[in-house]
């Protein structure tokens, strides 16, 4: 929901970063800096102005992947849906009550769910089932599509937030699938000679099976990708670097930090390209494919919004192939944290990062 207020404003007409700035604080929920940064503000600006005197078809758009925004979501879907429809409108408002006692907290639900004092999974299949028949065998239009992606926001958001309180590998796989299939909803909205950027972390959008994801039963947005479009239609890029600064908290839900990161530990693919050249560098797959030493696993950094610099060795490498994990990788020698927008916190509850970071 918040990611679709941005692609409404860079399709409008021409504003300035002032602007940007100002929408750019709706991304309330913690890590807020993740989206609401200067460096996004860029592009949002950017954005909006290429798509200046530009056929409607032709204009880039800016979409959100995931589940977080149920009750967003919700209140989002409500003004489509208000008179048209009073099965599908007492749907949405069966929905309502049954989140309404857990005051739009996700953490709470997944508790009450957990002492199986809560279960919402009835209604949102109800809403989901009375917006696909209102809009069945009309022609795909984007008001539609909206209303159906709040209605699955809600769907798969319950079935998220409800394995997550069982602390299962579930929630993790309910999530990427959520994204994977929204991507091919937007494609789908889009038509055949549409193309989608996903910016996510290396962890959703690199190659699931060729890291220790898979023998946890992992799977995500890189590995579904290529299965559902084939591997020549999907080109992933994963992003490195051997030190420098980032922006990260040390728990979830903790106050924001710029954080040092030390150096890349022996051994690892960050490393070894230090080594290589303190450069930065483009990597083609292709091009390292026959590396001896790069034909089995090797620790790759993952840094997330929750880090711990001083606990490098003890779980922050993901053992991965990378030539077959991506099919290029970027590589800065040194970087620099990005710029947070100042922005109220909104609580949100843990993500289930595959190794707790």
């Amino acid at each position: 929901a918040d990611s679709y207020r941005v692609n409404n404003f860079i399709k409008g007409e021409k504003k300035d970063s002032a602007d940007v700035v100002r929408l750019l604080q709706q991304y309330n929920r913690w890590p807020t800096w993740m989206w609401g940064n200067y460096e996004v503000a860029s592009l949002v600006t950017w954005l909006n102005a290429n798509n200046q005197n530009k056929a409607e078809s032709k204009k880039t758009g800016f979409y959100g992947l995931d589940v977080y925004c149920l009750w967003e979501s919700m209140t989002e879907l409500l003004p489509y849906i208000r008179g048209k429809d009073a099965t599908l409108e007492n749907a949405a408002n069966k929905v309502h009550q049954c989140f309404q006692p857990f005051s739009a907290d996700a953490q709470e639900y997944a508790l009450a769910v957990a002492n199986s004092a809560a279960d919402c999974r009835k209604e949102t299949n109800r809403l989901w089932n009375a917006v696909q028949k209102f809009t069945a065998g009309t022609k795909q239009q984007e008001d539609h599509f909206v209303m159906q992606q709040n209605a699955l926001v809600a769907l798969n958001g319950e079935r998220y937030y409800s394995a997550m309180a069982t602390g299962s590998s579930e929630s993790w796989n309910i999530r990427d699938h959520h994204m994977a299939e929204t991507l091919k909803r937007l494609l789908d909205l889009h038509g055949t000679n549409s193309k989608a950027i996903i910016w996510e972390h290396n962890t959703h959008v690199g190659d699931a099976r060729f890291t220790d994801m898979a023998r946890e039963g992992l799977v995500n947005v890189g590995q579904l990708a290529r299965k559902q479009y084939g591997h020549e239609n999907v080109f992933i890029v994963g992003f490195g670097s051997h030190s420098g600064t980032v922006i990260a908290a040390e728990q979830w839900g903790e106050p924001m930090k710029n954080m040092t990161v030390p150096p890349a530990i022996h051994g690892s693919w960050e490393y070894i390209l230090h080594q290589l050249s303190a450069t930065d560098k483009i990597i083609l797959s292709k091009d390292i494919k026959d590396v001896p030493h790069l034909k089995k696993s090797i620790g790759h950094r993952a840094i997330g919004v929750v880090y711990h610099p001083q606990r490098e060795h003890l779980g922050n490498y993901v053992p991965s192939l990378i030539h077959k994990r991506y099919d290029a990788f970027i590589y800065l020698d040194t970087t620099k944290a990005l710029r947070p927008i100042p922005i109220p916190v909104k609580p949100e509850p843990p993500d289930t990062y595959p190794w707790g970071t």
